[in-house]
């Protein structure tokens, strides 16, 4: 029995309009909506928050966003503050995604601030860390994580860290039907809650969940899951089709 609850994020990316959305997360919530073994989250675009939060309402699937920009209000067009989700109700927010690093030139300290102003205002950051193939193939995956980790997380206190959930996702594995081996994701895993209990003491390091993004589907998952630092997964393709998402979660209640 593991010290940290697992946690399963489904992450929509830009699918599903809020019809859409509010029609599979009705669908999630009918076979798992009551699961407490298994902390879920489910991250629609933001033009479905509203209609998927009231798909939920009364179960015990949490909402989260995709996103978010770091000040409150002003003039940045096509961006969304910590103060507008936690108007929806949201609980947690995915930062550092590696599309938003990658497609949208995010930096870790941008995303730093965001992690920051997510905790200020009671959401629960989902921090994502980890490296391009380019980087793995030459050797640079552990350094790569380190820096992710270190920057993004620079000002989070000591009774903040455990509502931080880390996110390791290798980005050749990510949407490419690619996955790390379990011995591979379990070597950053340990390494990413390493550095954690560097700056944070092993007992609160033991507390903080570092899940795994990375084409992670309910073939593969009962080994993934069963593997010591990994703690659930960021799901995305996997998360579209209600079926699939509920079998993960069962797979994650089983690792339990």
């Amino acid at each position: 029995m593991s010290l940290r609850k697992k946690l399963l994020a489904g992450n929509w990316k830009m699918h599903k309009t809020a019809a859409e959305g509010a029609s599979l997360a009705a669908d999630i919530a009918a076979a798992i909506g009551k699961e407490t073994a298994v902390d879920v989250v489910l991250c629609p675009p933001f033009t479905a928050l509203d209609s998927v939060g009231r798909a939920l309402e009364g179960q015990a699937i949490k909402l989260g966003a995709q996103n978010l920009h770091p000040e409150k209000f002003g003039a940045f067009t096509g961006e969304v503050s910590a103060e507008m989700l936690r108007a929806l109700f949201v609980t947690h927010v995915i930062l550092g995604h590696s599309e938003r690093r990658g497609l949208f030139g995010e930096l870790d300290e941008f995303i730093n601030r965001k992690v920051l102003v997510a905790l200020a205002n009671q959401l629960k950051p989902i921090l994502c860390v980890g490296e391009t193939l380019a980087e793995r193939e030459a050797g640079k995956t552990l350094a790569v994580v380190q820096q992710h980790l270190e920057v993004g997380l620079k000002g989070v206190t000591e009774e903040q860290i455990t509502t931080v959930i880390v996110a390791y996702e290798p980005v050749w594995a990510v949407g490419t039907g690619k996955v790390a081996t379990p011995a591979q994701a379990q070597e950053v895993h340990a390494f990413v809650r390493g550095i954690l209990t560097q700056h944070y003491g092993a007992a609160r390091a033991q507390k903080v969940r570092v899940i795994y993004g990375g084409s992670m589907k309910p073939a593969n998952a009962g080994e993934l899951l069963a593997q010591p630092d990994i703690d659930g997964g960021l799901i995305g393709g996997a998360s579209l089709e209600a079926r699939t998402f509920v079998d993960l979660v069962n797979a994650a209640a089983a690792a339990q």
